[in-house]
């Protein structure tokens, strides 16, 4: 009996001890062992699971806590941590001391745009971007959010009263982002949303704008179907119209190619918009596509595909793809092996590209809204290359212009139906980082695009860079 109970004691004593062990493995994964675990996976994405199980109220920040941990500085966190609890002047000097560190960390810059503003009145804007799935994009976005709001409280506000920034992370998600859209509209201080990312994130949450007549400018969305979406949705990026005639004109007067075979992802909103406006345009212009390949599918070969588009008599590729299969359009680039001119959309205008295929994607023609190299005297690019020790692109332009726009509607009047009423009547259009800021009545940005080529270079450190072609 006694042997019993020893062995009893044992066994219990043996429970508690791996208890002990997996809540404090636990606790250090997601308490004190967070910080770590973001600095050395900076662009890892959560899982599904993971992202789905984070509540919507934590997916906010207006400085309170930190959501992207990527090259976070102790200083950053004391500042962090000095918001949360008022001290305004602490958080300042900490996050201005972390920014001396690591200029180029744009949620950083909004922090502390946001403590020296304190506990006066403001206006709030919401800047979604997609943190835990496409971690670069949202740092491209959120430094022209940082840029605009810091040079328009510089000056003064609008009409006095700076505006105040909350970072939201909608994950790409577009069932997140109609949860984050509903708590924008629910609150009553949110004048404004700048988001989101994606064509099918930002279809996913506009009729909740709509239908709460808040606001929202996609610096990023480009699919056709926006244009249809509400009188409160607007984008400072042209639709894919533009890119479709953009595109046709360049393969069929420059190229002189009229036979194209098109890759595509049947399963994203953007990449069957732009192939659909790219069509539409070629065959007006009189060319024509001699197939299509599906990168969605289980059945997707590149090599098998590129030796079917050549036998089929194509001339030239078009890779309408979007970031969710950017391994597969680099695998086609590779597998062409410069055989065919090779011609994208903006979704194609990342670095990755140059890293991973930079040879084999040599002269390959992408369109995007704006490029530094051609717009290296404007006011924007000047104070941009000062403000982050570096070169941005074509987002963080964007969404520039999408804070200037939104400041001056709510100049004009500072209520969410006003402000809409603002930007849908614009007698002097604003001039943003990429130009005028104009938009159609369909609430497309009504401006050209600007064609870039991959050539040899330095610029980026791998060897290839996008160059603008002069036209």
């Amino acid at each position: 009996m006694a042997q019993k109970n020893d062995t009893q004691l044992l066994l219990v004593a043996m429970l508690i001890c791996l208890g002990i062990v997996g809540f404090g493995g636990w606790w250090f994964l997601h308490r004190g062992g967070n910080t770590l675990l973001h600095r050395d996976t900076p662009t890892l994405a959560s899982s599904d699971a993971e992202t789905a199980g984070i509540p919507v109220k934590e997916r906010f920040s207006e400085g309170e806590k930190i959501l992207i941990y990527q090259n976070t500085t102790m200083e950053k966190e004391e500042g962090i941590s000095a918001i949360a609890t008022g001290d305004w002047q602490s958080a300042i000097t900490e996050l201005e001391a972390s920014l001396a560190k690591n200029p180029n960390d744009p949620e950083a810059l909004i922090y502390l745009n946001n403590a020296r503003i304190g506990n006066q009145n403001s206006y709030v804007i919401a800047a979604l971007v997609p943190i835990t799935s496409q971690l670069d994009g949202a740092q491209e976005l959120l430094r022209g959010v940082a840029q605009a709001q810091a040079e328009i409280n510089q000056k003064g506000g609008i009409n006095g009263t700076p505006v105040r920034i909350i970072i939201g992370d909608d994950s790409n998600d577009g069932e997140i982002a109609a949860d984050i859209a509903r708590a924008l509209v629910e609150d009553d201080r949110v004048l404004g949303a700048i988001g989101h990312f994606s064509s099918q994130v930002s279809l996913a949450a506009a009729n909740i704008y709509q239908q709460g007549e808040l606001v929202a400018i996609s610096p990023t969305s480009t699919s056709v179907d926006l244009s249809t979406a509400g009188s409160y949705i607007f984008r400072t990026v042209p639709s894919d119209r533009f890119t479709g005639t953009t595109l046709s004109r360049y393969l069929l007067q420059t190229l002189d190619k009229q036979k194209v075979a098109i890759f595509y992802n049947s399963e994203s909103n953007y990449s069957q918009s732009l192939t659909n406006a790219f069509t539409t345009a070629l065959l007006a212009d009189g060319g024509e596509t001699v197939a299509e390949f599906d990168l969605s599918s289980v059945m997707f070969n590149p090599s098998s595909a590129v030796k079917q588009a050549v036998t089929q008599g194509a001339e030239a590729i078009v890779l309408a793809t979007d970031s969710t299969v950017l391994n597969s359009a680099l695998d086609v680039i590779v597998a062409n092996d410069r055989q065919l001119p090779l011609l994208g959309g903006d979704s194609l205008y990342k670095a990755t590209v140059l890293e991973k295929a930079g040879n084999e994607a040599e002269a390959m023609v992408v369109t995007i809204p704006w490029h530094i190299l051609a717009n290296l005297d404007s006011p924007f690019s000047q104070s941009s290359l000062q403000l982050w020790k570096a070169q941005v692109n074509w987002r963080t332009a964007l969404a520039y212009d999408a804070l200037l726009v939104l400041a001056e509607a709510i100049a004009t009047d500072p209520t969410r139906s006003g402000i809409q009423q603002a930007l849908g009547t614009l007698d002097v259009p604003v001039s943003g980082a990429s130009g005028p800021i104009r938009f159609l009545p369909s609430g497309d940005r009504n401006q050209a695009l600007q064609l870039v080529k991959i050539e040899a270079g330095d610029r980026t450190g791998f060897g290839y860079d996008f160059v603008p072609i002069n036209e």
